[in-house]
């Protein structure tokens, strides 16, 4: 029996969550789930959107399946994936990015994976709100030693890029090649610019290449990495990004693939790991039964893979791709036209992938 923490969320979350676990357990991977709440209704109830005893839980188990969590934009409390991230030292976001026949996209045979360092760069928290004193303190001691002049009317965030964090996640990036037979490690960057944060990103890169002459290396410019993607993705593998580059370059790729629905995530650190989808909380779907599963479910699929169950996982994958390319019992979303009166609910297609499961047993 392996403990697994299952953190329901907010909005659609337990909705997604609950279908995820009945897909899960259908495959006989002996899960325990141990139930642990975060997101604006908790936050309603205790005054907090992150329970302590939802931290603890993940650090005692090692391992959660998280479902979508409301982020407020511009005011309320920070993200909660960004926090769960850096409390729990989870360095590696990954981000693999593969079609499956049946989901409407204009690209065919995508097999992107994305390693996204998760601690550093632009997200590491280190702001400073404009017109307070300790921001006009750091405004004005950056003044006096740079040539370029900030405004007193400036808010400011610090990109910190170290050699440690930066080596870490490209032999991540390198060991999950090696391992998963992939050929080539991409790794992506903004240097010609940012020289001294950016700069050293690409020079360590290119020494932890040198460790891993199997595997191919190349690096690239973020923004022509963006249009390289859209024109020839075939000719990617790997990427390995700093954490904002990171961001938007997983979005890019799950358009690749048809969207945020079918794109599955995991948050790794060398003590624990959470796996995710990619997808936001769509409070105005709450309740309605109406939402497409897929992205929670094939996160649980990365999490079997991480917990060693392989042939569950491969059983799992199997019964999602077979269900999405018939195309019959799907949400809305899969459909040829969102209107199709034979879409079926959340709980309907989760049904669905457990009759494959369990036919592909017998």
């Amino acid at each position: 029996m392996t403990n697994v923490t299952l953190i329901t969320g907010d909005g659609i979350g337990p909705e997604i969550a609950e279908a995820a676990r009945r897909c899960i357990d259908a495959t006989g991977a002996n899960i325990n789930w141990e139930i642990a709440e975060a997101g604006v209704d908790v936050m309603a109830r205790l005054g907090t959107p992150l329970p302590d005893a939802t931290i603890e839980s993940v650090k005692k188990n090692g391992v959660a399946l998280k479902a979508p969590i409301t982020t407020p934009v511009g005011t309320g409390f920070r993200s909660i994936n960004v926090y769960l991230r850096q409390n729990l030292d989870l360095y590696v976001c990954l981000r693999p990015c593969k079609s499956y026949k049946g989901v409407r996209s204009r690209y065919e045979d995508i097999d992107l994976v994305i390693v996204r360092e998760n601690t550093e760069d632009l997200y590491a928290g280190i702001e400073y709100q404009k017109g307070q004193d300790d921001t006009l303190e750091l405004i004005d001691w950056l003044n006096k030693h740079s040539k370029k002049k900030i405004g007193p009317d400036a808010g400011v965030s610090i990109k910190p890029i170290s050699v440690t964090a930066t080596e870490r996640i490209v032999r991540y990036a390198f060991d999950y090649a090696r391992k998963n037979g992939r050929k080539k490690v991409t790794s992506v960057h903004k240097a010609n610019i940012m020289k001294f944060s950016d700069g050293l990103w690409l020079e360590v890169s290119r020494e932890v290449a040198k460790k891993y002459p199997d595997i191919e290396f190349e690096d690239r410019i973020v923004d022509n990495m963006c249009m390289q993607l859209v024109q020839k993705p075939e000719l990617y593998d790997v990427l390995v990004l700093p954490n904002l580059y990171g961001d938007i370059v997983s979005d890019l790729c799950a358009g690749l693939i048809g969207g945020l629905g079918v794109a599955p995530g995991a948050n790794i650190g060398d003590k624990g790991a959470t796996f995710e989808a990619t997808h936001g909380s769509a409070p105005k779907y709450k309740g309605q039964n109406k939402v497409n599963p897929t992205a929670l479910i094939l996160s649980g699929v990365l999490m079997l893979r991480h917990l060693g169950k392989t042939s569950e996982a491969d059983r799992l994958e199997k019964a999602v791709a077979e269900t999405i390319a018939e195309g019959r019992k799907v949400t809305y979303d899969m459909k040829d036209n969102r209107d199709d009166p034979t879409a079926v609910g959340t709980s309907e297609m989760a049904d669905e992938i457990i009759r494959k499961i369990r036919s592909s047993k017998s």
